[in-house]
C-alpha cells in the first residue's frame, strides 16, 4: 500500500458528487478488493502472525468479539489458550445472572417476532457488581489474559472493579466513539486521556472509521483502536442510523492515521478491524489494508463451545429505546480449535483461519503482519464471482459465501 504520511484525511470534492451540492468519495468493502501476489513467496510455516496488545503477546491476531452469543468465561479460557484473545461483555448476560442458563434458553428459543422484546426484558435486569469481579477472576484462573468490554458511560464505574479482580485489558466500546461528546444534561463525558492514565491498564477504544478521529483517539494514550461501524453480521446500525464506512476503506483510513502517529511518536496503537469478516479471506484483506489484528463474532458463534447455541446477536439488540441489532442463526459446526487453527474440513474459508492467513502471507511473500500491510491491494469487484458460475449454481465453495 505504500506510506501514507501525506494523507490529509479527506478527498471530498475532488472528483465525485452525490449531486451539485454534495461532494463525496468512493469507499470499498472486502468484496470489492483483492490482494496481488508479487515476485517472492515463502513457506507458510515461516510466516509470523504474532502481535502485541498492551504488552501482551498474542500468538494469533484474532480477537473474539464481546458479544454474549460468542464469549463467556469458558470460551475466554479456550480461546486464550489457542493463542487469541476473547473479550467478555461486562454489561451483558454474564454480569446480570449468576446462572446464565435460563437467560440463554429464553433468547435462543423465542421466535423471530418476539426476540427483541425478550432480550429487552432479559437485559433489563440490573448488573450485579459482584459478578464483574467473579467473571474476571474466573477467566484469570484459567491462566489467560483477561479482557472485558464496557460502554463509555460505565467505564469509570466498572473498570476499577474489574481491575481489582485482575483485569489485564479494558475495551471502552460504543457504536461510534469520538473525542468529544456533548450531553443535554451538561454532565461531563468520559475523558479518555484521563481514563487511560487513571485506570492503569491498557485501554482499547472504539469504534471509529475516520482518519482524523482515529488520530485524535490515539493521542489520548490508548493501546488500540477498534475500526468498523455497522459491518457486523448481527448489527443493524447501518439500516437504523444510516451510518458506516465499508471496511476496506475504513481500515485504510485509520491505518493512515497510525502511520502519521508512529512517525511522530515512534510507535502507534494497534488498529483492530472489528466486524464484517466472514471468511479467512476477509481477515487477510483486513490485515493487508492496515489492520494489526481483527475482532470477529459470527465466525466464532458457530463453535460448539459458543454460549449462543448456534445463534448470534448484536450488542445493541436489547436497547430499550432503539434496538440496532438482530439475532441471526449461524448454526453450530466444529470446536473453536478447528475454526481457529484447523485442520479445516470445509472449503469455504470458515475454518483454520490462522492457516489461511499464513498461506496467504506466504503466497504474497509477507513474512510478518507488517509486511502484509505493504502488499498490493487492487479494486476488483468481480473477484468473488469471476469464473465461479458452477459453484454459485450448485451452492458449493465460494457459492456459499
Amino acid at each position: 500500500m505504500g506510506k501514507t504520511l501525506e494523507y490529509s484525511g479527506s478527498t471530498l470534492g475532488k472528483d465525485l458528487f452525490v449531486g451539485k451540492g454534495k461532494p463525496t468519495r468512493r469507499a470499498y468493502g472486502f468484496d470489492e478488493i483483492a490482494l496481488v501476489p508479487g515476485s517472492e513467496t515463502l513457506d507458510p510455516e515461516l510466516c509470523d502472525i504474532t502481535t502485541t496488545l498492551g504488552g501482551h503477546k498474542l500468538e494469533v491476531p484474532i480477537l473474539a468479539s464481546a458479544m454474549d452469543g460468542v464469549v463467556d468465561v469458558k470460551v475466554a479460557g479456550i480461546f486464550g489458550k489457542l493463542g487469541g484473545l476473547a473479550v467478555l461483555n461486562l454489561q451483558g448476560v454474564q454480569t446480570r445472572y449468576a446462572n446464565t442458563e435460563d437467560a440463554y434458553n429464553e433468547i435462543t428459543s423465542c421466535d423471530k417476532s418476539s426476540f427483541v422484546t425478550v432480550m429487552q426484558k432479559i437485559y433489563s435486569k440490573p448488573i450485579d457488581e459482584s459478578l464483574i469481579a467473579k467473571r474476571v477472576e474466573e477467566i484469570k484462573a484459567q491462566g489467560v489474559v483477561a479482557a472485558v468490554s464496557v460502554t463509555p458511560n460505565m467505564a469509570e464505574k466498572y473498570g476499577p472493579i474489574a481491575k481489582e479482580a485482575g483485569l489485564d485489558i479494558v475495551f471502552v466500546q460504543s457504536t461510534v466513539t469520538g473525542i468529544e461528546h456533548r450531553s443535554q444534561s451538561g454532565e461531563a463525558s468520559l475523558n479518555l486521556e484521563s481514563y487511560c492514565k487513571s485506570i492503569g491498564l491498557p485501554v482499547v477504544v472504539g469504534n471509529c472509521v475516520a482518519y482524523r478521529t482515529a488520530l485524535e483517539l490515539m493521542e489520548t494514550g490508548v493501546a488500540g483502536i477498534l475500526v468498523g461501524v455497522g459491518p457486523g453480521a448481527a448489527c443493524t446500525s447501518r439500516g437504523v442510523l444510516g451510518i458506516g464506512v465499508p471496511m476496506a476503506t475504513a481500515i485504510a483510513d485509520c491505518y493512515a492515521a497510525s502511520e502519521v502517529y508512529a512517525h511522530k511518536h515512534g510507535k502507534a496503537p494497534l488498529i483492530i478491524a472489528d466486524g464484517g469478516m466472514v471468511t479467512s479471506g476477509d481477515i487477510c484483506k483486513a490485515i493487508a489494508c492496515g489492520a494489526d489484528a481483527v475482532m470477529i463474532g459470527s465466525p466464532l458463534a458457530k463453535a460448539k463451545e459458543a454460549p449462543g447455541r448456534g445463534y448470534h446477536w448484536g450488542m445493541a439488540t436489547p436497547s430499550p429505546v432503539l434496538p440496532r441489532g438482530t439475532r441471526i442463526q449461524v448454526g453450530t459446526t466444529v470446536p473453536l480449535e478447528k475454526i481457529l487453527n484447523g485442520p479445516a474440513d470445509v472449503d469455504d474459508g470458515t475454518q483454520n483461519l490462522t492457516g489461511a492467513l499464513k498461506t496467504s502471507m506466504g503466497t504474497l511473500g509477507a513474512p510478518d503482519l507488517e509486511a502484509m500491510k505493504d502488499v498490493e491491494v487492487i479494486i476488483a469487484p468481480s473477484i468473488l464471482t469471476e469464473g465461479k458460475v458452477y459453484q454459485s449454481a450448485q451452492n458449493l465453495g465460494m457459492g456459499r459465501i
